[in-house]
């Protein structure tokens, strides 16, 4: 990872602190996308010390504001014209009951972590295609799952809980990440979606209620933070998956995800419907 630029989002806590340390030890040029000023300032003083590595970077951004994502990702291909590896770690659950919407009215757990892997990827573009072999990292869940697909309701108008809001998110980074691949085809960029397992952070810290109790009860079974970056770490840097993309990971192996998420059409739905969303058309892949 000598030389190579690496942009990682929620580099500062839980999985994706433990991806950029690992990444940094290898020699990459680490940037951190964080929302919390004082928290990334801390984190990187700390990934620094356990790394040896220097040339790490800061740069804010909330991913529930579409403009900060449009400010940061403009930044980022001024300072850096060659991307090497995007991960897309930044994850968000609403502690809320009632539903909550974005400046642009998009439910916010859907808008952080499925528009901001979006938006960031497809600005980035410039860069990414500079790279000799870029890799797209999406960090999705198991989540997925525990949802159907209904393109009627990708803004979660209807049925909403934290948990539906979430696993629907989840679900359509592995769309996101299917509709890309088959857009980068020909291209010098890979992009493939993850499982990091069921990791004991401080992600749900904030739930109440049932889901709490949930996650209380399941925290015996949990993985640490550091397990769960293997797959992320491996999807990054590892020559072995240097030319698979379009694919769903679990435990640094191949798995598949459910029939919903499999299917190209809803995939192409999805692209659609975000790219007017973000109100991209023609900047896209």
């Amino acid at each position: 990872m000598k030389e190579k630029v690496c942009i990682i989002t929620g580099a500062n806590a839980g999985i994706g602190k433990s991806t950029t340390i690992e990444i940094a030890k290898m020699g990459a040029t680490i940037v951190m996308v964080c929302r919390n000023q004082q928290k990334a300032e801390k984190a990187r003083e700390e990934i620094i010390q356990q790394s040896g590595n220097t040339n790490i970077e800061i740069f804010l951004c909330d991913f529930a504001e579409q403009v900060q994502i449009k400010t940061i990702a403009q930044q980022l291909v001024q300072h850096y014209p060659t991307i090497d590896v995007l991960i897309n770690n930044a994850g968000f659950i609403s502690a809320s009951k009632t539903r909550e919407v974005t400046q642009e009215g998009i439910e916010k757990t859907v808008a952080v972590n499925h528009l901001g892997y979006f938006m960031l990827t497809n600005l980035l573009k410039p860069s990414l295609l500079n790279s000799k072999a870029a890799r797209v990292v999406n960090v999705s869940s198991e989540a997925h799952r525990f949802i159907n697909f209904d393109i009627e309701n990708i803004n979660i108008e209807k049925g909403y809980t934290p948990m539906n809001a979430y696993s629907l998110s989840k679900l359509l980074n592995i769309h996101f990440t299917l509709a890309l691949a088959q857009r980068l085809e020909g291209t010098n960029i890979t992009t493939n979606a993850l499982h990091p397992g069921i990791v004991k952070t401080n992600f749900s810290s904030n739930l109440s209620g049932f889901m709490n109790l949930m996650f209380l009860m399941a925290k015996p079974f949990m993985i640490n933070a550091d397990s769960g970056a293997e797959t992320s770490i491996y999807l990054a840097s590892s020559p072995e998956v240097a030319n698979v993309t379009g694919k769903y990971f679990a435990k640094k192996k191949q798995k598949r995800p459910n029939n919903d998420a499999q299917n190209l059409e809803y995939a192409n739905k999805v692209w659609e419907v975000s790219t007017q969303w973000v109100q991209l058309e023609g900047q896209t892949f």
